[in-house]
């Protein structure tokens, strides 16, 4: 059986983003892998899972019953391979978070199938599957294909793939899985929340960022205010970051954040490396300014200009 099967991603029950995400994915290669898409959903109360995911072109949710929704991925793994085993997917699509990251390589082994992670982009050669993830420190983009590999797992980058807008009608299994070897081998103690920042990048709809035309450190006070009284989240490309000017939750780019809802993006001072643009170049409007006619960013704005960035600052700052 071909197909594609997808591991759903839930917090203390809470199906989270990157599951719906990876539905998009999934859907946009379906037609090309063959075989119905599944949905995976473990957890304490799967019949909510369940319909958090029944989402367009999901054809079927296999549903696993655990004793808790606290994440275990031992139990992951193992009821990953079992239904991969019975169901034999070609793809099983997993997210590259801190959860995925904790089996995704596993079952990739005991499946003795093709793996990559940090995916950020798929794609067919003919009947092949091609993953496009980075290499080198986020130097290059690399395709992978998986010659002679019936299974592939892939891990996939959040905020990338579009997820589904309208709901589906897939039908809703529950499967019964022997997980009795792994009971008390693993004991949830505390689940921590990351500390809460106000920033994210990837739900922002007007984004104001800085990069190396700012010049010094001293400026970026002045161009964050600038953000807030236009009302955008100030964002920032990866030599900010490298100088430790801002924390990463700023970052726009391939090794930061895809400013996936974004409508306007306001670029001072940015190049566009590669690696920025791999975050923003799909957004609708971009106002590009930077004094090198040259600047790769000029290639995907819709409006541009050469002007001083900081003659345009003073100017938007009387205005506003």
């Amino acid at each position: 059986m071909a197909g594609i099967l997808i591991v759903a991603e839930q917090l203390d029950g809470t199906v989270q983003d990157i599951s719906a995400e990876l539905i998009g994915a999934a859907v946009s290669i379906k037609e090309q892998i063959g075989g119905p898409v599944q949905v995976l959903g473990i957890g304490q109360v799967p019949a909510d899972l369940a319909k958090a995911v029944n989402l367009e072109g999901v054809d079927e949710i296999l549903t696993i019953e655990t004793a808790s929704d606290h994440f275990d991925p031992l139990i992951y793994e193992e009821v990953v391979c079992q239904v991969g085993f019975g169901s034999k997917p070609s793809v099983v699509l997993i997210g590259h978070t801190a959860s995925g990251m904790a089996y995704g390589a596993a079952i990739a082994a005991r499946l003795g199938s093709g793996f990559a992670s940090d995916v950020f982009g798929l794609g067919m050669d003919g009947d092949e599957l091609i993953a496009t993830r980075s290499a080198y420190s986020n130097k290059v983009e690399m395709e992978l294909g998986f010659s002679g590999k019936a299974v592939v797992v892939l891990t996939l980058r959040g905020a990338t793939f579009t997820p589904p807008k309208e709901l589906g009608n897939g039908v809703v299994t529950a499967v019964e899985v022997d997980i009795s070897m792994l009971v008390g081998v693993l004991s949830h103690v505390e689940y921590q929340d990351a500390p809460p920042s106000d920033i994210d990048i990837s739900k922002a709809d007007f984004i104001l960022s800085v990069g190396r035309g700012i010049q010094v450190k001293d400026n970026l006070t002045r161009f964050a205010e600038l953000a807030d009284k236009v009302g955008a989240t100030f964002g920032c490309s990866r030599p900010i970051v490298d100088n430790g000017w801002l924390p990463v939750q700023h970052q726009v780019g391939q090794s930061g954040n895809v400013a996936s809802n974004c409508q306007l993006y306001f670029a001072l001072g940015i190049s566009g490396a590669v690696q920025h643009l791999f975050g923003m170049k799909h957004i609708d409007t971009i106002i590009a300014v930077n004094t090198d006619p040259e600047a790769p960013i000029f290639n995907v704005a819709t409006y541009g200009t050469t002007v001083d960035l900081f003659e345009l600052t003073d100017a938007l700052e009387q205005l506003f």
